[in-house]
C-alpha cells in the first residue's frame, strides 16, 4: 500500500479484522503493515510504577493501579502475548518502521490527580529515552496531564479527548489538537473552522461508519480514529486520495 500521508489511526491497533487482542503488539504490528498513519494505545501505571498497555482500569479482574506488574505479567492476552509494557510497545512501534505515529493515551488515574501527573512524567521520560518525541502524539481525557506534558516537553504533540474545550482555549493553553468524539463536531461544526483558524489539529473518535468517515474527509480532518481501518482505506481508494 502507498503509505503517503493518510488520516487513518487504528484505535487500539488494527485488531478487529484479524481477531487480535486490542492494545496488543500484534495489533500494533498489523496497523504498521496496513499502512496506517497512526496506532492508538492506552497507558496505565501499576502500583509499583510499571507502565503497561491496556484500555480498561482492570485486567483479568485485577485493578492495574493497585497491583504489581509481577501480578499482571503472568496473565496472557487472548493470543498468548503477555500484557505489553510501554517499553516493549515503543520498541515494537519504532523498530524498523520509520513512519507510523504512536498515539499514546494516558488514562486519568483513578487514585489521584497527583498520580496522573507522575504517570505523565514517567511516560515523557521514557519517550525521551527512546528519542521518539517526533513520533508520539499524547492524548488524554485529563487536561492537566496534557498541560504537564507541555511543561516537560514544550514541543510535544498533544490532543485533548473530552470535547469540552473550544479550539481557541486549546490554542491558549498550548494543546495542539482537538481529538473529540464525532458527535462533538456534529453538534458544533463551527469548531472545525475555528480549529483550522488557530492551527489546531483535528481528530475524531471512534469512527466506524462509512458515512461518518466521508463527512470527516469532506471537512479535511487531519486524523480519523477507527476500529475499521480497512473500511477507511477502501473509502480513501474510492475517492482516489490514496493508491
Amino acid at each position: 500500500m502507498n503509505t503517503t500521508y493518510n488520516p487513518v489511526v487504528a484505535h487500539r491497533g488494527a485488531w478487529k479484522k484479524n481477531h487480535l487482542p486490542e492494545n496488543s503488539i500484534a495489533s500494533l504490528q498489523q496497523a504498521v503493515q496496513s499502512g496506517c498513519t497512526g496506532s492508538e494505545f492506552d497507558v496505565w501505571m501499576t502500583a509499583d510504577d510499571s507502565l503497561v498497555i491496556h484500555h480498561d482500569p482492570d485486567f483479568n479482574h485485577l485493578r492495574i493501579e493497585q497491583v504489581s506488574f509481577a501480578a499482571l505479567k503472568t496473565l496472557p492476552l487472548s493470543n498468548g502475548e503477555p500484557l505489553p509494557t510501554l517499553h516493549q510497545y515503543l520498541q515494537a512501534g519504532l523498530s524498523g518502521n520509520p513512519a507510523i505515529r504512536l498515539v499514546l493515551e494516558i488514562k486519568p488515574s483513578l487514585v489521584s490527580k497527583e498520580r496522573g501527573q507522575e504517570v505523565a512524567r514517567k511516560v515523557v521520560d521514557m519517550v525521551t529515552a527512546f528519542h521518539a518525541e517526533k513520533r508520539i502524539i499524547y492524548i488524554s481525557f485529563d487536561y492537566d496531564i496534557l498541560k504537564k506534558i507541555i511543561t516537560l516537553d514544550p514541543t510535544a504533540h498533544t490532543q485533548y479527548l473530552n470535547g469540552d474545550k473550544s479550539p481557541d482555549q486549546l490554542k491558549t493553553d498550548g494543546i495542539t489538537g482537538a481529538d473529540y468524539h464525532l458527535s462533538v463536531f456534529r453538534q458544533k461544526p463551527e469548531w472545525i473552522a475555528m480549529a483550522k483558524k488557530y492551527g489546531i489539529i483535528l481528530n475524531a473518535w471512534t469512527v466506524n461508519n462509512a458515512d461518518d468517515m466521508r463527512w470527516l474527509l469532506d471537512n479535511n480532518f487531519n486524523f480519523i480514529t477507527t476500529n475499521e481501518p480497512e473500511l477507511l482505506f477502501e473509502i480513501l481508494k474510492q475517492r482516489k486520495e490514496i493508491k
